[in-house]
C-alpha cells in the first residue's frame, strides 16, 4: 500500500436528511468497507437538522444528550487544503419544517425550547437567535469555500439520450405565463458600490422624525468587496399581487406562486405571507387582528393558519372563510390535489428553482383541484431573474417540447464561494417597522447606500467579496478551455450589482490566457434564449452565474435534459485546496421518505452520490498520494458506467428494485471491476472473492431486498430517525450484508 502524507485526513462522509439520509444507511457500509481495502478513511458528521437543532442548544441538555457542532467543524475543513468533503443534500429549514423538526425532539425527550413567534424576553431572545442560525440555508454558506463547477458526466449525459424521460407536450395556444413586478422589486430598486478598502459598516433605520435605530451595528467588509442594498415596496408588492390573483380568475387559469423560502429564508416567507393575504382578502379584514393576536402569521401558510386557528374561539368560522375565498379566488395550484394541500399551504413546499422546470417539463402545467393538469399563471414577484423561464416558456410555445434523446446540455459555474451574494444578506435584510429611510454607513460616517422604506417594506443588503469573483472567472475560463463551448456570463448591464461585477469581470478576464475561446457576457434572459437555441441544435453551452441563478440553472436545464437535477456532477474546488463534492438536489426527498414509511419502497436515486465519491477518491489521491484511492475512483467510474448501461437506477413502483437494489448492483459492479483492474494486483486479489459471492447470489439478494417491499415501516421519526429501525430497513439482505462484512473481515 502506498505511504500517505502527515497532513491526511479523512473523507467527511455528511449525515444530512430526509432520502439522502435514508440512502445513506444503505449505502455507506458499502463505501466504507471498498475504501478501507485502499487505506482510505471514510467518516461521517452530522449536519441534519435535527443535529444541528441539538447542537445548537447543547447547554441546556444532559451530557448524555449532547452533539458537537459539526457544521462548524466542517466549516473550519473547508478553508483548509485538507477538506475532503461530500456534501448530500440536506433540509433547508422554513419555520413550519423547523418547529415541526424541534417538536419531534421534543417527543424525543429532548428538553428543547419552542420556538418563540414573539420575543419578550432576553431568553426568547436568545433561543429565537439560535433558531434563526438553524433555519433556511444556514448549511450551504458555510461549507462552501469555494466556486461551483456543476454539469452532467458524459456517461450520465448518453445515459439519458439512449433512455430519454418523458417530456410533456406543447401547445401553442398554451395560456401559461410568468408574472413578475415592473417596479418597486429588489431588482428595480437595487443600489451597489465597490469597496475601496478595508472597513466596518453599519445599517441604520433613520425615521422621519430623525431617530436613528442601528438594524446592524457591524458588518465587515474588504477592499473590493461589492456591497449591495435594495428594498421591496410592499405596497407596490400588494397591489401586484391582487392584480396577477384578478388575472388568473378572469383567464380561467391556475394560480401559482414560485419563491424560495429557503434559501432566501428572511424575505421570502414574509413576500409568501402577503400572497396568502392577497389571496384570501375576506378573511384577513374579517380575521386579521384576531390571527395576529393569537401570534397566527400567514408567513407559514394556510396549513399552519388552519391548524393553529383551531384552538381560537372563533376557528370554525375562520375555516369557512378559508373555504370561501378558496372558492370565491381562482383556482388554486396544488401540490397534492388529492390531500388538499395547495401552492399556500407552506411556503418550502413550491420552490421557484424546481417548480419552474417541473412545470415547464410538464406541458407548463401544474395540477389543479380538481386533480387535472391546467396551464398556470406563475407569480415570481421578484423580477431579477424571472425574465429566464419566460424566455424558456416561449421557446416551448414556439417550438415544442425538448427532446433529451437529441439536446445539448448547459453546464454552470457558479459563484457561491463565501457566502457570495444572497447568501450574505440573510443576517442583513429587515421588515421595516416605521417610515424612513435605511442607510449603510462606512466607518467614517459616509452614507454609501440608502433607501426611502415604509412600514413593512423588506430591505436587505448583501455581500460578495473579492477573491471568489476572481477564483469564478479563473474557473469560467478553465472551464471554458477545457471544453471548448462557448461560455456565458449571465449578467446585466442595467442592473446595479451585476454592473459592478461585469467591471470585475473585464478587469480579471486578460489575467487568464483566453486565446480562442468563446467569452461572453449576456443579460439572463438573452443568454436563455442563446442557451435553449443551442440546446435544440444538440450544442453545449456553459453558464457562469452569480449564486440564485446558478441554483436555478443548475434544477432547469438538468431537469430538461435529464429529468432531474440529482443526476448532475457537482465539483467545489474549495478555494484554499481542498475539495467538496457535492451530491444533487433533494427537492424531492420529502416524498421519498413518505413512500418508504408507506410501503417500504424507497425510489431516491444515489447516481449523484456515485458520482460525487468517484470525484472525491479522485482528489485524495492527488493530495496524498495514495494510488489505490485512485483506482477506486477509476473503478467506480466505469461501475457507475456499466449500472447507467444496464438500467439499474430505481425503478418507480413496488416489486422493482429501488434504492437499495441499485446500491447492490454498484457494488456488484464495483467488485467486478476491482477484481479485474490490473494496477493492484493485491487489491484486485481482495475483491475477486466478493466480486464472485455478489454475481453468484445476485437472484437470492435481489429476492430478499424486494420480499420486503409493500407493507409501512416504521424508521422512528422523520427529522431524526432512530439508527437501529432505519438500518433494518434500510439493509433487509442478510446475503447482501454478509458478503459485504466477509470483505472487512478479510
Amino acid at each position: 500500500m502506498s505511504s500517505e502524507s502527515a497532513s491526511t485526513t479523512a473523507i467527511i462522509y455528511t449525515h444530512t436528511d430526509e432520502a439522502p439520509l435514508l440512502a445513506t444507511y444503505s449505502l455507506l457500509p458499502i463505501i466504507q468497507a471498498y475504501a478501507a481495502q485502499a487505506g482510505v478513511p471514510v467518516e461521517t458528521r452530522d449536519i441534519s437538522l435535527a443535529g444541528r437543532i441539538i447542537a445548537a442548544f447543547a447547554d441546556r441538555l444532559p451530557e448524555e444528550q449532547r452533539t458537537p457542532d459539526a457544521l462548524a467543524e466542517l466549516g473550519a475543513l473547508a478553508k483548509t487544503p485538507q477538506a475532503n468533503i461530500i456534501k448530500l443534500p440536506n433540509v433547508s429549514a422554513s419555520i413550519p419544517q423547523l418547529k415541526a423538526a424541534v417538536a419531534e425532539l421534543q417527543a424525543l425527550g429532548y428538553a428543547l425550547p419552542a420556538y418563540p413567534d414573539e420575543v419578550s424576553s432576553d431568553e426568547d431572545r436568545d433561543t429565537r437567535a439560535r433558531y434563526d442560525k438553524i433555519k433556511g440555508s444556514a448549511v450551504n454558506p458555510v461549507l462552501r469555500e469555494g466556486n461551483s463547477d456543476r454539469r452532467a458526466p458524459e456517461s450520465v449525459k448518453r445515459y439519458a439520450r439512449n433512455h430519454p424521460h418523458s417530456m410533456g407536450a406543447w401547445s401553442p395556444d398554451s395560456r401559461t405565463q410568468v408574472a413578475t413586478m415592473t417596479d418597486g422589486d429588489f431588482r428595480h430598486s437595487e443600489k451597489s458600490v465597490v469597496i475601496a478598502a478595508d472597513d466596518t459598516l453599519r445599517i441604520e433605520h433613520v425615521d422621519e422624525d430623525g431617530t436613528v435605530t442601528v438594524l446592524k451595528e457591524s458588518v465587515p467588509v474588504l477592499a473590493g468587496e461589492v456591497v449591495d442594498s435594495t428594498r421591496m415596496d410592499v405596497a407596490k408588492l400588494r397591489a401586484f399581487l391582487t392584480e396577477q390573483i384578478a388575472r388568473a380568475k378572469a383567464d380561467d387559469v391556475l394560480f401559482s406562486v414560485h419563491l424560495k423560502a429557503t434559501m432566501m429564508k428572511v424575505s421570502d416567507p414574509i413576500i409568501f405571507g402577503h400572497v396568502v393575504r392577497a389571496f384570501f382578502p375576506a378573511l384577513f379584514e374579517e380575521y386579521g387582528e384576531v390571527l395576529a393576536d393569537a401570534g397566527i402569521s400567514p408567513n407559514n401558510g394556510l396549513a399552519g393558519l388552519l391548524a393553529a386557528a383551531v384552538t381560537l374561539p372563533r376557528g370554525a368560522d375562520v375555516e369557512q372563510a378559508v373555504i370561501a375565498g378558496l372558492a370565491a379566488g381562482p383556482r388554486l395550484a396544488m401540490v397534492d390535489s388529492d390531500r388538499g394541500i395547495t401552492n399556500l399551504h407552506v411556503p418550502s413546499d413550491v420552490i421557484v428553482d424546481a417548480s419552474m422546470p417541473a412545470m415547464i417539463r410538464t406541458s407548463g402545467h401544474m395540477w389543479g383541484p380538481d386533480g387535472q393538469e391546467g396551464d398556470t399563471l406563475a407569480v415570481i414577484p421578484d423580477s431579477s431573474y424571472a425574465g429566464i423561464y419566460q424566455a424558456v416558456i416561449d421557446d416551448c410555445r414556439e417550438h415544442g417540447a425538448y427532446d433529451p434523446a437529441t439536446m445539448g446540455s448547459v453546464s454552470n459555474v457558479g459563484l457561491m464561494a463565501q457566502a457570495a451574494e444572497e447568501y450574505g444578506s440573510h443576517d442583513k435584510t429587515f421588515e421595516i417597522t416605521a417610515p424612513g429611510s435605511v442607510r449603510v454607513v462606512n466607518g467614517a460616517g459616509e452614507t454609501l447606500l440608502e433607501h426611502d422604506v415604509d412600514a413593512g417594506d423588506i430591505w436587505r443588503a448583501c455581500q460578495t467579496k473579492d477573491v471568489p469573483i476572481r477564483d469564478w472567472v479563473r474557473l469560467a475560463v478553465s472551464r471554458a478551455r477545457a471544453t471548448g463551448d462557448p461560455t456565458v456570463f449571465w449578467l446585466d448591464e442595467t442592473r446595479a450589482h451585476d454592473a459592478n461585477l461585469i467591471a470585475k469581470v473585464n478587469a480579471y478576464l486578460p489575467e487568464h490566457d483566453t486565446a480562442g475561446l468563446d467569452i461572453r457576457i449576456m443579460s439572463p434572459v438573452e443568454a436563455t434564449k442563446l442557451s435553449v437555441e443551442r440546446i435544440r441544435q444538440g450544442l453545449n453551452t456553459i453558464s457562469v452565474t452569480g449564486n440564485v441563478l446558478r441554483d436555478y440553472n443548475t434544477d432547469l436545464f438538468p431537469i430538461l435534459e435529464l429529468g432531474t437535477s440529482a443526476k448532475m456532477l457537482s465539483v467545489v474546488p474549495l478555494i484554499n485546496g481542498g475539495g467538496m463534492f457535492e451530491t444533487g438536489a433533494g427537492g424531492s426527498a420529502p416524498k421519498h421518505v413518505q413512500q418508504l414509511v408507506k410501503e417500504n419502497y424507497l425510489r431516491w436515486d444515489s447516481l449523484g452520490e456515485f458520482l460525487a465519491l468517484a470525484e472525491s477518491f479522485k482528489h485524495y489521491s492527488e493530495a496524498t498520494g495514495n494510488a489505490r484511492a485512485k483506482v477506486l475512483a477509476d473503478t467506480l467510474d466505469r461501475a457507475t458506467g456499466t449500472f447507467l448501461n444496464e438500467n439499474r437506477s430505481p425503478a418507480r413502483k413496488v416489486g422493482s428494485i429501488d434504492n437499495r437494489g441499485s446500491h447492490f448492483y454498484l457494488a456488484l459492479y464495483w467488485a467486478q471491476e476491482l477484481a479485474r483492474q490490473s494496477d493492484d494486483a493485491e487489491l484486485a486479489a481482495a475483491f475477486e472473492p466478493l466480486a464472485k459471492t455478489l454475481a453468484e447470489n445476485e437472484q437470492a439478494i435481489t429476492a430478499e431486498l424486494i420480499g420486503v417491499q409493500g407493507s409501512p415501516v416504521d424508521i422512528g421519526g422523520y427529522y431524526r430517525p432512530d439508527p437501529e429501525k432505519t438500518t433494518a430497513v434500510m439493509r433487509p439482505s442478510q446475503t447482501f450484508n454478509d458478503a459485504i462484512a466477509s470483505l472487512a473481515a478479510g
